[in-house]
């Protein structure tokens, strides 16, 4: 049996990590009083780094839509944090915004941003709650796991320090931007004792385009230019990039008013308007990210996944036909596409980049090009680049209250939180949301398992 604490002696709970799940953990053991001792602990200097960045252009908190369609925003493991956002989900996240005297509204896309647009506030506002309500933080402490008789390894300035806890939340993240703390340095730690972890892979990230090999491709029909990328993929022989002559002028970049379609080896579909940019050797930008998780997996599993990029989604493909087909005179086709079609600059540069030279001049090959380009991508920018994380800790080796259920070697309870969770999210609030709900229900699970 759980003996209760006494005023001189409540339950010393550490959170580790200092980002949304962690503060939300935080803030949700706190209100038990003087019945528990709570403890932040964090690599970096200070708290919410991560949090501040994403907000610099503007802190996306959440989404307005409806519960049915922003629950499937989280995919697969929509079963495993409904339970979460049914508790705490975007209506309830704008209260607890406002109630830190931060007022919210819904944007055209129906994002939801603080009136101000920025993080600091908010995170200030939230930090002087927690600091009030008996928070302890120590800053500079890296978590190292273990010591043999339990207590809690971290690193510091002044040297290794042992803590012992009564329970423990870890709320460690992901693996990308590890410059603001979310290295994935925990998961040999957890590996090691025994607790399921799925791999940590890119998720909302930009991808590498295969590279051209003009006179190879030049040689192929368009139909079949898609089996011929993917025969060298599987050579091992498709290099990556654009051609110089297209990377030097229009990396950095939009497609706007575009669409990409993508349909994987499993049957599933993606289909949507919108922009992304081209980078040096690739794309990225937010109509990548939407699609993102389907493309990195089909990458994992064939090498190569090929979307296709409608360049002029508000025009059908006859309609496209007849301008292309439209007499031209002594116009060159850059000037007859720009007359007829408004179709220039990096839209135009992209056919140039992906047709030879008899696709260019046929007109019917061209209009259905310009609706449909294929676009082959052979490999997901590195994790560290990506705005968020997928993989982590399996829900299966957890309870419902996000304790680890098997954890070799120790008494101590230890719950989980945020990113470093097996899941993922677009971006458009849904990963905050789901950070601070998981951080809510490890900090609810503490409490529950102290009866308190």
């Amino acid at each position: 049996m759980i003996n209760a604490p006494t005023s001189s002696q409540p339950f010393r709970i550490a959170v580790i990590g200092g980002g949304p799940a962690g503060l939300m953990a935080a803030e949700v053991l706190a209100g038990a009083g003087s019945a528990v001792a709570v403890q932040v602990y964090d690599a970096m200097p200070s708290v919410g780094r991560k949090f501040l960045l994403a907000g610099k252009g503007g802190l996306n908190l959440t989404h307005s839509e409806d519960f049915e369609p922003f629950m499937g925003r989280y995919g697969e493991r929509r079963v495993n944090l409904e339970p979460l956002l049914a508790s705490f989900g975007a209506p309830q996240l704008r209260a607890w915004a406002e109630a830190l005297g931060v007022e919210t509204f819904v944007g055209s896309s129906g994002r939801v941003f603080p009136k101000d647009m920025k993080a600091a506030p908010l995170l200030r506002a939230w930090l002087q709650r927690l600091r009030n309500a008996g928070v302890k933080f120590f800053m500079r402490h890296r978590w190292l796991g273990w010591a043999d008789d339990g207590a809690l390894k971290f690193s510091t300035p002044a040297g290794e320090l042992l803590v012992q806890a009564d329970a423990v939340v870890l709320a460690l993240g992901g693996g990308s931007w590890a410059r603001l703390g979310s290295d994935g340095a925990w998961v040999p730690l957890l590996a090691g004792r025994g607790v399921p972890v799925a791999p940590l892979q890119p998720s909302n990230c930009g991808f590498d385009v295969a590279a051209s090999r003009p006179a190879e491709i030049a040689a192929a029909p368009l139909e079949t230019r898609r089996e011929f990328l993917k025969e060298l993929v599987g050579k091992g022989e498709v290099g990556v990039g654009w051609t110089e002559h297209f990377k030097s002028r229009f990396a950095g970049q939009p497609f706007k008013s575009v669409a990409i379609s993508f349909s994987d080896s499993q049957g599933r579909s993606f289909s949507r308007k919108g922009e992304f940019v081209a980078t040096a050797t690739g794309v990225e930008g937010s109509l990548v990210y939407a699609a993102s998780s389907l493309l990195r997996d089909e990458i994992n599993a064939k090498g190569q996944a090929t979307f296709l990029l409608d360049l002029l989604p508000g025009k059908s493909a006859e309609q496209v036909l007849v301008e292309v087909r439209h007499p031209r005179g002594s116009r060159s086709l850059s000037s007859h596409l720009k007359s007829r079609l408004s179709l220039d600059g990096i839209k135009a540069a992209m056919l140039h980049e992906l047709l030879d030279r008899d696709a260019i001049n046929d007109p019917v090959r061209l209009a259905h090009a310009i609706k449909a380009l294929p676009v082959t991508l052979v490999a997901a920018r590195p994790l560290d680049e990506a705005i968020s994380s997928a993989g982590g800790v399996k829900f299966e080796a957890m309870d419902a209250g996000l304790q680890l259920k098997t954890l070799q070697g120790l008494a101590c309870p230890v719950f989980c939180a945020g990113e470093m969770l097996d899941w993922e999210a677009p971006t458009g609030g849904y990963l905050l949301t789901a950070c601070l709900a998981s951080g809510r229900a490890a900090g609810q699970g503490v409490l529950g398992y102290f009866r308190l």
